[in-house]
């Protein structure tokens, strides 16, 4: 079982990422956005980041689909570890500059980030 864990781990690249998003789609019952918004989301997000060499093999970002992250409002909602920012409203636009300016760039899109909490860091 050890020797199917650290292969599935060396196949996802668990050790090698440096983000970690987590995106609130395809809830059970969605509240905080549309079903077909929250998908449209979701399928953006995992498309840009395989264009731009952020997932697969090497993944600088690793990606989550989470049926509820329990913040019912303007959403879709997302979250970026390490940093434990939180942001709304995350359509493709916004999700677009979260990848470009927080995910590359390094830096925090005020405008759509309402929480942040970094874990202890």
């Amino acid at each position: 079982m050890a020797d199917q864990l650290q292969v599935a781990s060396d196949t996802l690249g668990l050790e090698r990422y440096k983000h970690h998003i987590f995106l609130c789609a395809d809830q059970t019952e969605p509240k905080c956005c549309s079903e077909e918004t929250g998908l449209e989301a979701w399928e953006y997000l995992k498309r840009r980041l395989k264009e731009l060499g952020l997932a697969g093999p090497e993944p600088l970002v690793y990606r989550t689909k989470a049926n509820c992250l329990r913040v019912c409002l303007k959403g879709p909602v997302a979250v970026v570890y390490p940093e434990g920012v939180w942001y709304h409203f995350c359509t493709p636009p916004v999700l677009e500059r979260i990848i470009q300016e927080h995910l590359i760039g390094g830096r925090i899109v005020a405008d759509y980030a309402f929480a942040r909490n970094a874990m202890g860091q």
